[in-house]
Protein backbone atom coordinates (compact mmCIF):
# COMPACT_ATOMS: atom_id res chain seq x y z
CA UNK A 1 0.00 0.00 0.00
CA UNK A 2 3.24 2.52 1.03
CA UNK A 3 4.65 1.45 -2.65
CA UNK A 4 0.97 2.35 -4.42
CA UNK A 5 1.10 5.42 -2.87
CA UNK A 6 4.65 6.91 -2.94
CA UNK A 7 4.05 5.64 -7.30
CA UNK A 8 0.64 7.55 -7.11
CA UNK A 9 2.67 10.51 -6.22
CA UNK A 10 5.10 10.61 -8.35
CA UNK A 11 2.62 9.70 -10.86
CA UNK A 12 0.55 13.17 -9.96
CA UNK A 13 3.45 15.38 -9.61
CA UNK A 14 4.91 14.42 -13.05
CA UNK A 15 1.22 14.99 -14.64
CA UNK A 16 1.26 18.38 -12.56
CA UNK A 17 4.71 19.00 -13.70
CA UNK A 18 3.54 18.05 -17.59
CA UNK A 19 0.43 20.21 -17.43
CA UNK A 20 2.73 23.57 -16.31
CA UNK A 21 4.87 23.65 -19.03
CA UNK A 22 3.95 24.84 -22.56
CA UNK A 23 3.71 23.56 -25.96
CA UNK A 24 5.66 25.40 -28.28
CA UNK A 25 3.77 24.08 -31.62
CA UNK A 26 0.57 24.91 -29.88
CA UNK A 27 2.18 28.54 -29.01
CA UNK A 28 2.80 28.80 -32.60
CA UNK A 29 -0.18 29.84 -33.19
CA UNK A 30 -1.61 31.34 -29.99
CA UNK A 31 1.35 33.62 -31.21
CA UNK A 32 0.00 35.45 -34.33
CA UNK A 33 -1.66 37.96 -32.27
CA UNK A 34 1.90 39.50 -30.93
CA UNK A 35 3.72 39.49 -34.01
CA UNK A 36 2.34 43.45 -34.82
CA UNK A 37 4.47 44.12 -31.65
CA UNK A 38 7.31 41.99 -31.29
CA UNK A 39 7.33 40.04 -34.93
CA UNK A 40 6.82 36.63 -35.82
CA UNK A 41 9.92 35.45 -34.72
CA UNK A 42 10.10 37.16 -30.98
CA UNK A 43 12.38 40.30 -31.42
CA UNK A 44 10.58 43.63 -31.92
CA UNK A 45 11.64 45.77 -34.41
CA UNK A 46 9.94 48.40 -32.64
CA UNK A 47 12.39 49.75 -29.88
CA UNK A 48 9.66 50.46 -27.12
CA UNK A 49 8.57 47.15 -27.03
CA UNK A 50 10.23 43.88 -25.37
CA UNK A 51 11.34 41.42 -27.89
CA UNK A 52 10.66 37.85 -26.11
CA UNK A 53 13.01 35.34 -28.21
CA UNK A 54 15.04 33.68 -26.12
CA UNK A 55 13.09 34.88 -22.79
CA UNK A 56 12.64 32.18 -20.08
CA UNK A 57 9.34 30.80 -20.28
CA UNK A 58 8.65 30.61 -16.76
CA UNK A 59 9.04 34.48 -16.65
CA UNK A 60 7.24 35.14 -20.18
CA UNK A 61 4.33 32.94 -18.99
CA UNK A 62 3.92 34.82 -15.73
CA UNK A 63 3.82 38.49 -17.83
CA UNK A 64 1.33 37.46 -19.92
CA UNK A 65 -0.67 36.26 -16.77
CA UNK A 66 0.21 39.59 -14.98
CA UNK A 67 -1.25 42.13 -17.70
CA UNK A 68 -4.09 39.39 -17.98
CA UNK A 69 -5.31 39.78 -14.37
CA UNK A 70 -4.69 43.44 -14.30
CA UNK A 71 -0.93 43.21 -11.76
CA UNK A 72 1.06 44.57 -14.85
CA UNK A 73 -0.77 47.61 -16.76
CA UNK A 74 0.42 47.60 -20.32
CA UNK A 75 -2.12 49.77 -22.38
CA UNK A 76 -0.75 48.73 -26.10
CA UNK A 77 -1.72 45.24 -24.83
CA UNK A 78 -5.34 45.84 -23.68
CA UNK A 79 -7.32 43.10 -24.72
CA UNK A 80 -4.93 41.27 -26.88
CA UNK A 81 -4.42 38.27 -23.73
CA UNK A 82 -8.15 38.71 -21.93
CA UNK A 83 -9.06 35.36 -22.91
CA UNK A 84 -6.02 33.66 -22.55
CA UNK A 85 -5.93 30.73 -20.05
CA UNK A 86 -3.01 29.78 -18.28
CA UNK A 87 -2.19 27.08 -20.46
CA UNK A 88 -2.40 29.73 -23.52
CA UNK A 89 0.16 31.99 -21.75
CA UNK A 90 2.49 28.81 -21.25
CA UNK A 91 2.20 27.61 -24.71
CA UNK A 92 2.56 31.24 -26.10
CA UNK A 93 5.79 31.67 -23.90
CA UNK A 94 7.35 28.02 -24.73
CA UNK A 95 7.04 29.22 -28.48
CA UNK A 96 8.72 32.45 -28.31
CA UNK A 97 11.33 30.73 -25.21
CA UNK A 98 12.08 28.35 -28.08
CA UNK A 99 13.56 31.04 -30.31
CA UNK A 100 16.86 32.49 -31.22
CA UNK A 101 17.53 35.64 -28.78
CA UNK A 102 18.36 39.50 -30.41
CA UNK A 103 22.07 39.88 -30.80
CA UNK A 104 22.96 43.71 -29.91
CA UNK A 105 25.81 46.23 -29.63
CA UNK A 106 26.53 48.29 -26.64
CA UNK A 107 26.41 51.98 -27.38
CA UNK A 108 30.84 52.76 -27.26
CA UNK A 109 30.07 56.04 -24.99
CA UNK A 110 27.63 53.88 -22.22
CA UNK A 111 30.27 50.78 -22.29
CA UNK A 112 32.03 51.83 -19.38
CA UNK A 113 29.57 53.25 -16.63
CA UNK A 114 27.02 50.18 -17.99
CA UNK A 115 29.74 47.41 -17.51
CA UNK A 116 30.37 49.06 -14.23
CA UNK A 117 26.78 48.89 -12.91
CA UNK A 118 26.23 45.30 -14.55
CA UNK A 119 29.41 44.28 -13.04
CA UNK A 120 29.69 45.70 -9.78
CA UNK A 121 26.52 48.18 -9.32
CA UNK A 122 27.32 51.74 -7.10
CA UNK A 123 28.34 50.63 -3.67
CA UNK A 124 28.00 54.67 -3.01
CA UNK A 125 24.09 54.92 -4.57
CA UNK A 126 22.92 51.58 -2.35
CA UNK A 127 22.78 49.70 -6.76
CA UNK A 128 23.58 45.97 -6.33
CA UNK A 129 25.26 44.56 -9.37
CA UNK A 130 22.66 43.21 -11.96
CA UNK A 131 24.62 40.16 -12.05
CA UNK A 132 23.01 39.09 -8.78
CA UNK A 133 19.93 38.50 -10.40
CA UNK A 134 20.39 38.34 -13.96
CA UNK A 135 23.96 36.77 -14.03
CA UNK A 136 27.52 37.65 -15.43
CA UNK A 137 26.03 36.68 -19.16
CA UNK A 138 22.75 38.62 -18.99
CA UNK A 139 21.09 35.17 -19.25
CA UNK A 140 18.89 35.71 -16.05
CA UNK A 141 17.41 33.01 -13.81
CA UNK A 142 14.74 30.95 -15.07
CA UNK A 143 13.48 28.93 -11.98
CA UNK A 144 13.30 32.74 -10.23
CA UNK A 145 11.21 34.25 -12.90
CA UNK A 146 14.45 36.82 -13.59
CA UNK A 147 14.32 38.02 -17.07
CA UNK A 148 17.32 37.47 -19.64
CA UNK A 149 18.13 40.92 -20.13
CA UNK A 150 21.20 40.06 -23.13
CA UNK A 151 19.92 41.58 -26.46
CA UNK A 152 17.07 43.13 -24.75
CA UNK A 153 15.80 46.57 -26.63
CA UNK A 154 17.60 49.70 -24.35
CA UNK A 155 14.55 51.93 -25.60
CA UNK A 156 12.41 49.42 -23.60
CA UNK A 157 14.40 48.25 -20.67
CA UNK A 158 15.52 51.86 -19.87
CA UNK A 159 11.29 52.61 -19.89
CA UNK A 160 11.31 49.46 -17.57
CA UNK A 161 13.79 50.71 -15.48
CA UNK A 162 11.56 54.21 -15.16
CA UNK A 163 8.18 52.43 -14.76
CA UNK A 164 9.81 50.54 -11.30
CA UNK A 165 11.19 53.85 -10.36
CA UNK A 166 8.02 56.16 -10.29
CA UNK A 167 5.72 52.79 -9.32
CA UNK A 168 4.06 52.32 -12.80
CA UNK A 169 4.94 48.67 -12.64
CA UNK A 170 4.50 47.02 -9.59
CA UNK A 171 4.70 43.42 -10.46
CA UNK A 172 8.36 42.67 -9.09
CA UNK A 173 9.22 39.87 -6.21
CA UNK A 174 9.67 41.49 -3.07
CA UNK A 175 9.47 45.01 -4.68
CA UNK A 176 12.84 44.26 -5.77
CA UNK A 177 13.25 46.45 -9.04
CA UNK A 178 11.12 49.48 -7.62
CA UNK A 179 13.59 49.52 -4.80
CA UNK A 180 16.85 49.79 -7.25
CA UNK A 181 15.54 51.77 -9.93
CA UNK A 182 14.80 54.33 -7.48
CA UNK A 183 18.53 54.95 -6.57
CA UNK A 184 19.31 55.31 -10.20
CA UNK A 185 19.36 58.57 -12.51
CA UNK A 186 17.99 58.54 -16.18
CA UNK A 187 22.15 58.37 -17.16
CA UNK A 188 22.49 55.63 -15.13
CA UNK A 189 19.41 53.48 -16.40
CA UNK A 190 20.49 54.62 -20.30
CA UNK A 191 24.16 53.02 -19.36
CA UNK A 192 23.21 49.95 -17.91
CA UNK A 193 20.05 49.61 -20.56
CA UNK A 194 22.86 49.53 -23.77
CA UNK A 195 25.17 47.65 -22.12
CA UNK A 196 22.80 44.54 -22.14
CA UNK A 197 22.05 45.31 -25.01
CA UNK A 198 25.14 44.64 -26.11
CA UNK A 199 25.83 41.95 -23.69
CA UNK A 200 26.14 38.37 -25.37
Amino acid sequence: MKKLLVSLAVTLSLVSFAHAAGDAKAGEAKAAICAACHSGNGIAMIPNYPSLAGQHESYLAKQIMNIRDGARKVPEMTGMVTAFTDQDAQDVAAYFAAKPKNLGQVDPAMLERGQELYRAGDMAKGIPACTACHSPTGMGNAQAKYPVLSGQNPAYTESALKKFRDAERANDPNNMMRAIAAKMSDKDMKAVSNYVFGLN
